[in-house]
């Protein structure tokens, strides 16, 4: 099929090109039509807390969105202050819709400090929660701060302005594009470095941008589908150009090895899609198996993010075996004309000539010692991982400039004692015109609650709302237990619990409750392509296991940075104390997937050197030096892409793109480097074992006989002219 494809498109490359120029001046377009449509909720379809928010919203236009909480402080007793009263009323005047609460239109001590020089305003926004919506948070304090006498002070907090506070203000579109233009500079460095010729230097970066743009209109679709999370345009710009360069890599070292073995350009192309091209479509299928952990899952949120993912390998396969091929048959020689960096710098033969050579040899030798290195290492990572703390961070630990007037609130709340449970309350849905004031009264005796008050105007028909004040953030140890006995409280009433604390909390159940069950069917799908690709059981278990320990080490990396906070200042976050839930999910989807990019290079090489020699010495020897290469700047490529992904908006997104940084850089250098080569030298010709059973469904290695002119394989010999023992040839430039 590869090999069809290839002549195809030799014979009508300019059509090919032509066809993804055109789709891709049309991606161009899509990214500025897509910019609207992105979502951001932690919705839970189904769960009680997110359905009685949804009818809350639709009966009373508020419930959907998070409080805000303007905080008032005087020097004196506030609640003699007609100043603060009309301050208020003012904030609930530049509010139309919004539902608000404090101390003057409720007589509720509830809103006051015991001090009663610190008071708290709740605002309840009217609308849906989305990406595009903002807190006004600045214009909210300057509107209550007008009036106000010398000795009081205000400002404006609450969930989404500290989030606000954590990120520059960029634009999901126009910031992951600007950061896939520092990224594909950084990635033009490192291709330099790899190549050295203009040609193929480019090539790699066109592919990535044709793969980018082309995706986004394929986002542009499905939003009309599913919602697509605002962290997707950041994936597909710096993931789509580091998996696109990774995927051009794989073709581009294959196309200059055929070039260098003597085949001309349409059999090198041919024999580049059919061997490369091999590889690149199982590493694909492989990312997008890693993504399906997200795509199964019950949660909106994660879904959109999966299925906008899935996209990304997608494109950037299909760019690769059809594109690329099509700019090799333009190129040709060409590819390795117009030298760039110094010859001594160039390519100029197969990797078991160079330091690669000498490393593999030298891991043959020593595998015992190498092997032991490893799993050192490993075990210390992946032994930090086991601590992971999979929650919401508490609002107290968001990070931001003590001068920003949503961090300044937090403090005057702390500083007058009052719970940061006010920040992400209880609510209550009373329908069916139930006593809105029991369902309050209800709650005020619920151990760990410290208030609660049904406002009079906090109604519409048969519909009211109720908000009350946990005595501990919303998303602290011990919320869970709150959220149970008030929803025991409430059973018998007209209320349904819901509220910011009880929607999360619905969230986690439901991640932690499917995750696993999840984790293990990609683990078993893997298992299964892997062995068909590689036709072992032995060795498909062996990436299995050491993918996962590897996603344990990069989890390590996560906690000791972003949890326990060594380091975590280089990014101007303190220690978080946990970890937000979806993090290690995508850290899981897209590390999975693009380490097993790693293995299945390595390792088809490996069984294709195997299959060529018998020997698995040698195979492992020219697996690791040939591949070697193309692992090490493929993973400085996407390192480097997640790096730049690290210094985008909020503190959330940093703990997923260093994590995903250090464990792609983890796994090209002590998964790959070390112990993949040490335990298949250990394992021997177990490496290669299968039951015969097993033998009919898998397929069988190519046994092509020799010809006139045949194209000489990777190790420089006519296939079928070798044993074991025939040493290969030092390749000329």
């Amino acid at each position: 099929m590869l090999t069809w494809l290839a002549h195809v498109v030799v014979r009508h490359r300019w059509a090919v090109i032509g066809t993804w120029l055109a789709m891709t001046v049309f991606g161009v377009f899509s990214t500025t039509q897509v910019a609207d449509r992105y979502a951001n909720s932690t919705a839970v379809p189904g769960e009680p807390a997110y359905e009685a928010s949804q009818r809350a919203l639709h009966a009373l236009g508020v419930g959907d969105r998070t409080p805000i909480v303007v905080v008032f402080h005087a020097d004196s007793d506030i609640r003699n202050s007609a100043p603060v009263e009309q301050a208020m009323a003012r904030v609930t005047q530049a509010s139309p819709g919004a539902f608000t609460s404090s101390f003057f239109t409720t007589g509720n001590p509830v809103y006051l400090s015991q001090d009663h020089r610190t008071a708290f305003q709740m605002m309840y926004p009217a609308g849906e929660e989305g990406v595009n919506v903002v807190s006004n948070a600045h214009k909210l304090q300057a509107t209550a701060s007008a009036g106000l006498p010398d000795g009081t002070t205000v400002n404006v907090t609450g969930r989404l302005p500290l989030t606000e506070a954590t990120t520059d203000g960029t634009e999901a579109g126009g910031g992951a594009l600007l950061e896939a233009v520092v990224g594909g500079v950084g990635a033009l460095v490192i291709l330099l470095f790899v190549f050295g010729t203009l040609p193929a230097v480019l090539t790699p970066l066109v592919i990535a941008i044709a793969a980018i743009f082309n995706a986004f209109t394929l986002v542009w679709a499905v939003s009309y589908v599913t919602e697509v999370s605002a962290v997707v345009p950041f994936l597909i710009a710096l993931i789509g150009l580091g998996l696109a360069i990774d995927y051009a890599l794989v073709m581009l070292f294959r196309f200059r090895d055929e070039l260098r073995d003597g085949n001309d350009v349409e059999g090198a192309v041919v024999q580049t899609l059919t061997h490369a091209g091999k590889s690149v479509m199982v590493s694909g299928s492989t990312v997008a198996i890693g993504l399906l952990a997200m795509v199964l899952l019950p949660l909106p949120l994660l879904r959109g993010m999966g299925v906008g993912g899935m996209l990304i390998p997608a494109v950037s396969v299909l760019a690769a075996i059809t594109l690329l091929p099509a700019l090799l048959a333009v190129l040709g020689e060409r590819v390795n004309s117009v030298r760039v960096m110094p010859r001594r710098l160039l390519d100029r033969g197969h990797g078991e000539n160079g330091v690669w050579g000498r490393w593999a040899r030298f891991v043959l030798r020593r595998p015992v010692a190498v092997a032991a290195v490893g799993i050192v290492a490993t075990v210390v990572l992946a032994g930090l991982g086991t601590q992971l703390n999979a929650s919401e961070t508490p609002l107290a630990r968001f990070p931001g400039e003590a001068t920003a007037t949503a961090i300044a609130g937090r403090q005057m709340l702390a500083d007058a004692g009052i719970s940061p449970g006010v920040m992400k309350p209880l609510n209550v849905l009373v329908e069916n015109s139930g006593d809105a004031e029991q369902s309050a009264q209800a709650l005020r005796g619920v151990e760990g609650v410290v208030g609660a008050s049904a406002p009079a105007d906090w109604k519409a028909g048969e519909v009211s709302f109720v908000e009350a004040f946990p005595a501990i953030d919303g998303s602290a140890p011990g919320i869970e237990d709150i959220v149970h006995r008030s929803q025991a409280a409430l059973a018998g009433t007209d209320g349904t619990l819901t509220g910011t604390a009880a929607v999360g909390l619905d969230f986690l159940n439901v991640l932690f409750s499917t995750f696993p069950v999840v984790v293990g069917l990609v683990l078993l799908l893997t298992f299964v392509l892997l062995t068909r690709a590689f036709r072992s059981l032995v060795l498909a278990l062996k990436a299995v296991v050491l993918n996962v320990l590897s996603l344990a080490a990069a989890m390590g990396v996560v906690v000791f940075i972003f949890q326990n906070g060594h380091g975590s200042q280089l990014w101007d976050v303190g220690a978080t104390g946990s970890i937000i839930a979806y993090v290690p999910v995508m850290i899981f989807a897209f590390l999975y997937g693009i380490s097993m990019d790693f293995e299945v290079f390595m390792l088809s090489r490996m069984r294709e050197c195997y299959d060529e020699t018998g020997s698995t010495d040698r195979a492992i020897e020219l697996g690791l030096a040939r591949t070697a290469k193309l692992v090490t700047s493929s993973a400085l490529i996407l390192m480097f892409a997640f790096i730049v992904l690290s210094t985008g908006p909020g503190f959330e997104i940093k703990s997923l793109a260093v994590g995903v940084a250090a464990g792609i850089i983890f796994d090209a250098t002590v998964i790959r480097a070390l112990l993949v080569p040490a335990l298949m030298k250990l394992f021997g010709e177990a490496n290669w074992w299968s039951p015969p059973w097993l033998d009919r469904f898998l397929p069988r290695p190519p046994t092509p006989a020799p010809t006139v002119g045949a194209v000489l394989d990777l190790t420089g010999v006519v296939p079928g002219q070798r044993d074991a023992a025939t040493p290969v040839p030092t390749a000329t430039p």
